[in-house]
């Protein structure tokens, strides 16, 4: 056990709670929970943004993807840094004009059906159990490692930990976790860089000269190829990446943190810079065989995005039909997050030896087969209607999870490579490319099949998502 690595422990997990106390006494009411009061700046939500999006599971697999894979590693710091720009460009600004505190917010702002919000609560209670097995595990895993301690001992210091930080801070909390996470990742990797770079004598030519010939792979390890030997596979691959983050619950909820558009758009604008040299800098990681990261500041986010679905949807929205005061907002919330949280720890628990890698690509799978479509659909087609929503998000879901089911990474031949034995069904490893297009397809074809229309609902929610105003505040 190291006494290095059990100070800095030590240390962050009592700046933190300290945070956490801060937070608790500015977080009051239901805004103050769920969006931080809507008080978070440009700068400091897209710092957020990157805390929560440099999670264990793209930092710790980047840089173990670039070591053993090289070339095709470095896909993943591609697919989710082209990510933003669809962020940027298509779901940011009209989800804060159209959202409140979650996703279903925004989608009933056009479709108010508790149908719609249901089935939006029940995507994003899926790919925040999915995320946070893997968040958990790896977390489990690399405290384990650090501290020298068992591993179910690991998990459940995690779990008090991300519970701690939502329950008494909410979203005060969690983001300025995560801001303080963000800049020792950033700190972190530009020590490592620099001390790799060091050892080819500060040379980038060098560096890749000498990693052409010092693995098993020679110069194969410089290009694409080493672990996606099917082209498919990779579009595939990429497609979840790109298009998945536009739809995962705890980065969307960042948009609803700040007071408008113009700051959402400036958030992903600083969100992209921070991840873009991260993501540049993971190629010295990867070379380097070396990693460091935080994480607990990703999985109070995903806690809180599925305690949000659980008490602001589904109890607050569909069961009490909007009808609860703050108090019992606030209160449903913290149950909802003591409940991601237990549930998330047992799953966890059960995984410790699964090779649970595959389940942050199919959280972004079912984002972008489930959520996206639903999202550009309420925004960009008029003819669209609440059939088409609730089919575009289920045909999305469950089309995910079946060919997830059928695929290498829970069938394989060999004894030991997935869950299962025996040959997969399919061979794409992340469905995307299937599952997103059916996603849309299922949003079409539900909503042609339906003569449910509302051309005056459409040109209020098209006014407000491209401006922030609404009918309402013209009215008065």
């Amino acid at each position: 056990m190291s006494f290095t690595a059990i100070f800095f422990f030590v240390a962050i997990v009592g700046l933190t709670l300290v945070i956490t106390w801060w937070a608790s006494k500015r977080t009051s009411s239901a805004s103050d929970f769920y969006t931080a009061g809507g008080g978070l700046t440009g700068w400091q939500n897209g710092l957020a943004i990157a805390g929560d999006y440099l999670s264990a599971a793209s930092f710790l697999g980047i840089a173990g993807a670039v070591a053993l894979f090289g070339f095709d590693g470095f896909f993943f710091s591609i697919g989710y840094l082209v990510a933003y720009l669809v962020v940027l460009y298509i779901v940011a600004e009209p989800l804060r004009n159209l959202g409140k505190f979650t996703l279903a917010d925004m989608i009933t702002a056009r479709f108010n059906n508790a149908k719609v919000r249901g089935t939006a609560a029940l995507s994003t209670i899926t790919i925040v159990l999915f995320y946070m097995i893997a968040q958990l595990v790896g977390a489990g895993a690399l405290i384990q490692l650090l501290l020298g301690i068992d591993y179910w001992v690991a998990v459940l210091i995690v779990g008090f930990m991300m519970t701690t930080y939502v329950l008494f801070g909410g979203m005060t909390a969690t983001s300025w976790v995560q801001i303080i996470k963000a800049c020792l990742l950033m700190l972190g990797t530009v020590i490592i860089s620099f001390l790799v770079l060091k050892e080819f004598g500060f040379s980038i030519a060098t560096m890749f000269k000498e990693m052409s010939t010092v693995t098993d792979n020679g110069a194969a390890y410089l290009n694409p190829g080493l672990k996606y030997t099917e082209g498919l596979d990779t579009i595939s691959m990429l497609i979840a990446l790109v298009l998945g983050t536009a739809g995962l619950p705890h980065i969307l909820m960042r948009f609803f943190t700040v007071k408008d558009a113009k700051t959402a758009r400036s958030s992903v604008i600083w969100a992209t810079w921070i991840v873009g040299i991260f993501y540049v800098l993971t190629i010295f990681l990867g070379f380097g065989a070396a990693a460091f990261a935080t994480i607990l500041a990703v999985v109070a986010g995903l806690v809180l995005s599925g305690a949000s679905a659980l008490s602001h949807d589904i109890y607050g929205q569909i069961i009490k039909k909007g009808k609860v005061t703050e108090k019992e907002q606030v209160l449903a919330a913290r149950i909802g997050s003591i409940t991601i949280a237990v549930i998330s720890i047992l799953l966890a628990l059960g995984a410790q030896t699964l090779n649970v890698a595959f389940l942050v690509s199919l959280a972004f799978c079912i984002a972008g087969s489930a959520n996206l479509p639903v999202i550009i659909y309420t925004i960009y087609w008029k003819r669209f209607n609440t059939a088409g929503a609730v089919t575009a998000m289920l045909t999305g879901l469950i089309s995910a999870l079946v060919l997830v089911a059928m695929s290498p990474n829970v069938w394989n031949p060999v004894e030991g490579k997935a869950i299962f034995v025996g040959d997969p069904l399919i061979m794409l490893t992340n469905p995307a490319l299937i599952s997103v297009p059916l996603g849309f397809l299922g949003g079409f074809i539900g909503t042609l099949l339906s003569k449910e229309t509302d051309d005056a609902k459409y040109r209020e929610v098209d006014v407000k998502a491209n401006t922030g105003i609404s009918v309402q505040d013209v009215s008065h």
